[in-house]
């Protein structure tokens, strides 16, 4: 399969990608689904994929959902999916703490829901979900009531983002020992109808501006994302092809982990953004090229029916 890169996926090419690999990751808004509607023909595409044998996983940078709510909800859509094929942030960076830092403490969150269940789910206790209100004068803000449990603080998105929230993470974050972790860097949040909201990045952002440190994300671009996937699965990269709509996080995943990987273009990412890239002489940008790209994920229709 010796094609140039960036190369439009037509005809006898997607049966050829198909048959050089066993599994395949999805992101999800904006390649399967866009808000509460499914992309048309993708629920088709991965019930399809399944049956011909092909392993499906989807990785998401959303961290406000758990692994049964993003079940449930693409149930609900017309996939067939189980919870263990999911893999979003909330639940890796709970795998992280756990596998790969042997957390033995509580987490200071400024984060979801979502992300309590999935720390509680692998026996990590938190503290901080909810709203965190300002009282007092700044020198009470630098004294503020801190749980000595806590090793490690770690942010994600949160709705109640707040300046008590920063502070408190901070003065933890001074602490000699204080794990710090993220779940991703994606600044915005692309919303229907070309608007968008900030992202976790910008949070995050925030919380290392003050504490003067910089935070271990494992959310996409980071190979722990797939390295989750391939560790309890048995994936192997060279026979595995990613399927996202942003270069800098889809597709920049594939290139680190050494992926094949796929453009649709349904969501945030257009193909003159990949020719930029490839066009740039940057050996850093050219990690966000893509292998191939499609208009949609229902373009693989034809070759799965065939």
């Amino acid at each position: 399969m010796s094609v140039s890169k960036c190369t439009r996926l037509s005809g006898a090419l997607v049966k050829q990608l198909l048959d050089s690999v066993d599994s395949i990751l999805f992101d999800c808004d904006g390649v399967i689904w866009r808000g509460d509607q499914a992309i048309p023909g993708a629920p088709q595409v991965i019930n399809l994929l399944k049956e011909n044998g092909k392993r499906v996983f989807f990785v998401t940078n959303n961290s406000t959902k758990s692994r049964k709510m993003y079940a449930d909800k693409m149930t609900a859509l017309g996939f067939d999916v189980t919870e263990d094929e999911v893999f979003g942030t909330a639940y890796c960076c709970a795998m992280y703490l756990k596998t790969v830092c042997k957390l033995e403490g509580k987490v200071y969150l400024i984060g979801s829901n979502a992300m309590r269940q999935e720390l509680e789910a692998v026996g990590i206790q938190q503290t901080g979900v909810g709203p965190d209100h300002i009282c007092g004068k700044p020198i009470d803000w630098a004294n503020v009531p801190l749980d000595p449990e806590v090793k490690a603080v770690v942010v994600g998105f949160d709705e109640h983002f707040s300046y008590m929230k920063v502070n408190r993470a901070m003065q933890y974050l001074t602490q000699q020992g204080c794990l710090f972790v993220g779940t991703n860097r994606d600044t915005r949040l692309p919303l229907e109808g070309g608007k968008a909201v900030p992202g976790t990045g910008c949070l995050l952002q925030a919380v290392e501006t003050a504490a003067q440190r910089e935070a271990q994300t494992v959310g996409k671009p980071n190979h722990f994302m797939f390295d989750c996937v391939a560790s309890q699965f048995g994936v192997k990269a060279d026979r595995c092809l990613m399927v996202g709509d942003r270069l800098d996080t889809d597709i920049l995943l594939g290139s680190n982990c050494g992926l094949k990987t796929l453009l649709t273009l349904t969501g945030v990412s257009t193909v003159a953004d990949a020719e930029a890239h490839q066009k740039s002489g940057c050996p850093e940008r050219q990690g966000m090229v893509p292998d191939y790209y499609v208009e949609s994920i229902a373009d693989l229709l034809p070759a799965l029916q065939g």
